[in-house]
């Protein structure tokens, strides 16, 4: 290291399970360097290579460095520099006209996690909830896989994933865990080392595939019949656990009952497209297994049955006690241990009553055909609509409405602020101070900024403090700043932020929470209104869904023959190591790692089609179209077509990403997305062989 230079520890705030203790070396107040904290429990001194190269996003010739006002047609992004005063006032005088002709819910707010710090992320609350704006229903990711887990367990709480290097049967389902958890590689390869064997459980082989002994690769969207297979293979071969069944669990007769009559090994197999031999072998495996560990994702709730298959996954450690055996257990995540004060953060207890809330899976829905009232303005920040959301045609459609004023608050120049009227420019996470919690373990630690903000950069709490002003704003929450907001949320009686040290969170370096790494969690009951884990859920019968495990199919599936005949291929769009979201699709080096934006296909899929690799196809449904190169492999199953990352529009070769042919049905737990729940057709562009 240079005798110039400095090395400072911060945290890593994207959207990932890992939460990062960061490393970063500055030299004449310019990063240089990123690497990981060695003293960081969970992340151990490395980074994934995308964060550990986050000064090529940092220093992006598409930084956002000044506010912006348009000059050209929405879309184009063209822009005239203007002063913070003047972006300000637009905003402010814009946002007045409006509430005197509509009514503040006119005014939408966009935003979810572009930042996972509590303090920027939710720091426009209080504001939007002042301006009587609309409230925005964050459904996009993960509302699904938490009610789901929550009907069973109670809470988003977990087994520790540091305990499954003591498991000897390991399953890693629905998650490319090399993309999307690295840290948790390491400890699979040490339990693999002590003799774990490994369960993937996806419909296709990915970097996280190589770790597996064993890959099971069901239909999507049937992972829940999967898991009722296994349960019948659990319960007619008696490997449950009939001492932890008793003590901890609640309805299993009326489950037993079930899973016998109703899903019996056979019949699963015809639904997944599991063999039956497989399913015995796993549900065995895991059965016999002295300490089972379940490693469950996200991807496999987004589908419209999503909430279920969440649901009955989570069954599976109750019924062999995994909880209760060391090593044992299953992690999903770990938020809601972070029992922070929200609604002092927010100001849900200073500004009511609450107006009309808008599911951000319905955006370009609600900008097109919301009435009442219409959308009149929409301020983003900490997302990229334009390139993330559903139904992407429509979404475009409504950003371009000359009668939308769209305020974007943006880090680098994305799709979204070619939309923009009013551009303004955000810090990264290396220029501005908040407080990190993670979802895939128990430590608490603060973002601190390792260099000022290029340009005129300013964060979350600055701006939204500036237009409240500007807007005639006088609450004394709004003076609110960083360290006022974190002491806010700590302002708590959470038994897991018990003895939360304040002084050491401000020195930089990562607290845990009150939840021992070893023990079970649950093990002082679970946080159902039983305080056992519920395979009955009278929650579920009150909202009128099976209060037991079921399966139901989606309708965008092979089971929905009419469709299914039009459209005979299932599509998954599932992250890719080398992109987070559309973080990094302003990263020309992660681009290259990518390659071309391509299109994963059977080669028995391919053949009937005359599609051969490297081939231009078109990937088509009712929702849209969007071309791709074919990668014709046998890593996908025949069937089901994978577009890994989410590319920008711009860079894929019909300027439309693969959310062109996603739909805004929602699942059936919670409101959330269904990304990977499409029916496509894949066919040759002629001529098109490159």
């Amino acid at each position: 290291m240079k005798q110039d230079a400095r090395l400072h520890k911060t945290v890593c705030p994207l959207d990932c399970p890992d939460t990062c203790s960061i490393l970063v070396t500055v030299e004449d107040g310019r990063v240089t360097r990123l690497q990981g904290d060695p003293n960081h429990p969970f992340t151990r001194g490395f980074l994934c290579h995308k964060v550990a190269h986050y000064d090529r996003r940092l220093y992006s010739p598409l930084r956002v460095l000044y506010p912006q006002r348009r000059v050209g047609a929405k879309g184009d992004g063209k822009f005239a520099r203007v002063t913070w005063n003047e972006a300000l006032e637009e905003i402010a005088s814009r946002f007045k006209a409006i509430l005197a002709s509509d009514g503040g819910e006119a005014i939408l707010p966009y935003s979810y996690g572009g930042s996972l710090g509590i303090v920027q992320r939710l720091s426009g609350h209080r504001f939007f909830y002042r301006l009587g704006a609309s409230r925005l229903q964050r459904t996009i990711c993960d509302v699904a896989a938490m009610a789901g887990w929550e009907m069973t367990i109670g809470k988003g709480i977990s087994t520790d994933l540091v305990q499954a290097v003591h498991s000897d049967f390991i399953v890693i389902w629905g998650m490319n865990i090399a993309a999307t958890n690295v840290h948790f590689v390491p400890i699979v390869k040490e339990a693999k080392k002590c003799g774990a064997r490994v369960v993937q459980i996806d419909p296709y082989r990915n970097r996280t595939s190589h770790l597996a002994d064993e890959q099971v690769m069901p239909r999507p969207g049937t992972d829940g019949a999967l898991a009722l297979g296994l349960m019948h293979v659990l319960v007619r071969e008696d490997l449950v656990d009939h001492d932890y069944i008793a003590r901890h669990t609640l309805g299993y007769e009326a489950l037993r009952e079930r899973v016998l009559k109703e899903y019996p090994v056979e019949g699963v197999s015809r639904i997944t497209g599991v063999p039956e031999e497989q399913i015995v072998r796993v549900a065995r495996g895991y059965g016999r297994a002295q300490a089972p560990f379940l490693r469950v994702g996200f991807a496999l709730t987004r589908h419209e049955n999503g909430g279920m298959a969440m649901r009955t996954i989570a069954c599976l450690p109750g019924l062999v006690g995994a909880f209760g055996k060391p090593g044992g257990g299953a992690h999903h995540e770990t938020a809601e241990a972070f029992e922070f004060n929200y609604e002092r953060l927010k100001g849900d207890d200073q500004f009511k009553p609450a107006t009309r809330e808008i599911n951000m899976v319905k955006l370009g829905e609600v900008l097109l055909e919301e009435k009442d009232p219409p959308i009149k303005a929409l301020y983003v920040y900490n997302c990229n609509p334009a390139t993330i959301a559903p139904d992407q045609r429509r979404v475009h459609a409504g950003l371009r409405r000359e009668d939308l004023f769209t305020v974007v608050h943006e880090q680098v120049h994305t799709e979204t602020v070619d939309f923009a009227d009013i551009v303004l420019p955000a810090p990264t996470f290396l220029e501005y101070l908040d407080l990190c919690k993670s979802y895939g373990h128990y430590y608490l630690q603060m973002a601190k900024p390792v260099i000022a903000p290029l340009g005129e950069a300013k964060p979350n709490v600055e701006v939204f403090r500036l237009l409240a002003r500007h807007c005639g704003f006088d609450d004394p929450c709004f003076d609110d700043d960083e360290y006022d907001r974190m002491r806010q949320a700590l302002d708590t009686s959470s038994k897991f932020l018990a003895g939360i040290d304040f002084e050491k969170i401000e020195s930089g370096e990562p607290q845990r929470l009150n939840i021992s790494a070893h023990a079970d969690p649950f093990a002082a009951g679970f946080y159902t209104p039983s305080e056992k884990l519920e395979f009955y859920s009278e929650r579920m019968a009150r909202l009128g869904f099976d209060p037991l495990p079921s399966y139901t199919p989606c309708s965008a599936s092979p089971e929905n023959h009419a469709l299914h005949e039009k459209y005979p291929l299932q599509l998954l769009a599932p992250p890719s190591v080398h992109f987070l979201n559309s973080t990094f699709g302003a990263v020309d080096e992660q681009r290259r790692r990518m390659g071309r934006p391509s299109m994963k296909i059977h080669p028995a899929d391919a053949s009937t089609r005359n599609i051969a690799h490297g081939d231009r196809v078109r990937v088509s449904n009712d929702w849209g179209e969007c071309p791709f190169y074919a990668e014709v492999t046998e890593d996908t199953r025949p069937g089901v077509v994978v577009a890994e990352g989410l590319w920008w529009a711009k860079h894929m070769p019909g300027s439309h990403n693969v959310n062109t042919l996603v739909s805004t049905r929602l699942t059936d737990l919670g409101g959330g997305s269904t990304f990977q729940c499409n029916l496509v057709e894949v066919s040759k562009e002629v001529g098109s062989r490159q």
